[in-house]
């Protein structure tokens, strides 16, 4: 079997008949591979709620939150471009870094020192065990491009799936036009 490498820093495509309801045209930055598998976030999907529902002590802040995925669903999590406010981040890649001092976080985003433009809050995470997503690209439900800072804080993320394939070249393009279920066509 032919091993397909994911790193750090890959942005996973969902193919566009996906049907896992989690996964539905999403696509999601990894942010960490090891011998255990691979963690990351999907960077499309926003939820209802917002951040003042979920975080009692950050007071009336209607701050977007997004799906990071249904594995940990009882757990915050953030990605950022700035680093010099948390010198605690991990760097994902090129002017992405995830996590740092949550308190922080809180208290740059209730103050309005830091937008949606700078920073993502996610509700869950991603997951996948070793070997199952190299399994899962080689059986086409991913493809694979590299991540954007422009990807990630797209302001409509609505739009994310669709640029994401736009990376990918012309060849991938006709994908964008794919009805979500195949025989509606």
């Amino acid at each position: 079997m032919k091993k397909f490498e994911v790193k750090q820093g890959d942005c996973l495509i969902a193919d566009p008949f996906l049907t896992d309801e989690s996964f539905t045209r999403s696509v999601v930055l990894i942010c960490e591979v090891n011998n255990a598998g691979a963690l990351g976030f999907i960077i499309n999907k926003s939820l209802p709620q917002k951040l003042d529902s979920l975080v009692k002590e950050i007071g009336t802040c209607p701050f977007p939150v997004h799906y990071g995925g249904p594995v940990k669903l009882d757990t915050l999590h953030f990605l950022h471009s700035r680093p010099d406010l948390f010198p605690d981040s991990f760097k994902v890649d090129h002017g992405i870094f995830w996590g740092g001092n949550f308190d922080i976080a809180m208290d740059l985003i209730k103050n309005n020192e830091i937008d949606g433009h700078e920073i993502k809050i996610f509700l869950g995470q991603s997951g996948w065990d070793d070997q199952q997503l190299s399994r899962e690209i080689e059986g086409k439900t991913w493809l694979k491009t590299e991540s954007s800072q422009k990807l990630l804080f797209q302001e409509n993320p609505k739009l994310i799936w669709k640029e994401s394939i736009k990376t990918l070249g012309k060849k991938y393009e006709e994908m964008i036009n794919y009805p979500l279920d195949p025989t509606l066509n």
